[in-house]
Parts: structure tokens; C-alpha cells; sequence
């Protein structure tokens, strides 16, 4: 897999808008039917870094699909969890890239998934304004991080169209059969980077740092 070096500057392909598609909005319904149409390393690209803790940090519609997942992703993950993403590497059309959740079945990372115990997956859902939505089956890791992300005064919400609840949702893969899905709004994310509207060197803010330090945090408790 891809391995772009980790550190800051960031790369934030592609912009967040407060108008951002909800999630699945996707043309295709299975990463084999993707690639009918898309090309690795010209449409999508997949990075993967195993961990050692039995947790496994994933951006499902990281690059130009839901800018700045990966980078959160990656960030939280840092040297200890695993880290996978999906990738949208389009000047545009990067939403027709977009796999939904239940559906998300790319092989890497089914098998990074049922390697773990736990799964995060960080998306980005719409809205001007800065919050988190959570979902996932795993309430008790929703209930930390909820708390986590408060304490540094994140607004957190739940959407009802938005639950992560379906045992076929990528976050829920893991060996428990429960995970958390953290959908990032378009504002918050927008307040993390300086120059996410460009294409490459987005630096992060101390908002993205409070962000990746909150989470850290609870996962180590994991």
C-alpha cells in the first residue's frame, strides 16, 4: 500500500464546503464495481499501516471524497493503532467515489477490520456549523469519547440518519461486532486546517490538535 510520509504539513486534497453531499451518495454499491471504473493510483489511492493495539483507525472517504478525514485519522492513529484509508485522488467527481458504510467491502479493509477488536471510522457529513455526530454499536467507547470531546468543549450530537448501527457497517467489523463512527462536520473540519480550500500543504490548527489529543486519549484506554 501507499505510504505517504506522516508529519505536518498536511495534504488536504479538495475542499470542505458547509453544502458537503450526506453520506451515501455514492454511484457504486461495492469496491469491486468501483473498480470497473476507477484506477488505483489515478482515482483512489489506499494506504494501510498495521498497529499493535487492537484498534484500527480508518478514513473510509479520506482525500478529496470527505477532506481532512485521513488526516484526522492518520493523526489519531498515530504510531500505535492501525491506520487505514480510502482515498479520492479526482480533480472532480470525487463523490461518485464514495462507497457507503454498509457497503465499504475494499479488501484491505475488511481484513485490517476483523483483525481488531475495536474500529473508528471518521467520516465528514455536512454543515456550516462545528460538531460531531456519533454512531457505531460500541455505546460504552461512544459515551468516553463523548465526554472526551466535551471536555475540550467539541459539540456533539447523534443523527438518527446517521447511526452506524448495521452489523455491516464498516466501523462495526471488528472482532466485538461493535465500533464508534465519528462524522466530522464540514465546519469543524473546515477550523482544523489553515488553507484546507487548497490543494496540497494545509496546516493544522490548534482545534485539530485538541481534536486528535481527545481521542488519543480515550483509546488508550481501549
Amino acid at each position: 500500500m501507499d505510504e505517504r510520509p506522516r508529519g505536518i504539513p498536511l495534504s488536504v486534497r479538495g475542499s470542505v464546503r458547509g453544502h458537503e453531499t450526506i453520506a451515501g451518495m455514492g454511484r457504486y454499491r461495492s469496491f469491486r464495481q468501483l473498480t470497473r471504473h476507477g484506477r488505483p493510483g489515478v482515482d483512489f489511492v489506499i494506504r494501510f499501516r498495521p498497529g499493535r493495539s487492537g484498534v484500527l483507525i480508518m478514513a473510509p472517504h479520506g482525500g478529496a471524497i470527505e477532506p481532512g478525514t485521513a488526516e484526522i485519522a492518520e493523526a489519531v492513529a498515530g504510531g500505535n493503532h492501525g491506520f487505514y484509508s480510502f482515498e479520492g485522488l479526482r480533480r472532480r467527481s470525487n463523490g461518485e467515489l464514495h462507497i457507503t458504510s454498509t457497503c465499504f467491502d475494499e479488501p484491505t479493509a475488511m481484513r485490517a477490520a476483523s483483525a481488531c477488536r475495536t474500529v473508528v471510522a471518521v467520516h465528514g457529513c455536512k454543515g456550516f456549523e462545528p460538531f460531531v455526530q456519533l454512531g457505531g454499536r460500541d455505546e460504552r467507547l461512544k459515551d468516553r469519547v463523548r465526554k472526551a470531546l466535551e471536555k475540550r468543549g467539541f459539540k456533539v450530537t447523534e443523527d438518527p440518519r446517521l447511526p452506524g448501527r448495521s452489523a455491516r457497517n464498516i466501523c462495526n467489523r471488528g472482532t466485538t461486532g461493535m465500533g464508534v463512527q465519528l462524522e466530522v462536520s464540514a465546519g469543524l473540519r473546515k477550523a482544523m486546517f489553515q488553507g484546507i480550500r487548497q490543494a496540497s500543504a494545509a496546516r493544522p490548527t490548534e482545534v485539530f490538535l485538541q481534536f486528535v489529543e481527545a481521542l488519543r486519549g480515550v483509546l488508550a484506554l481501549v
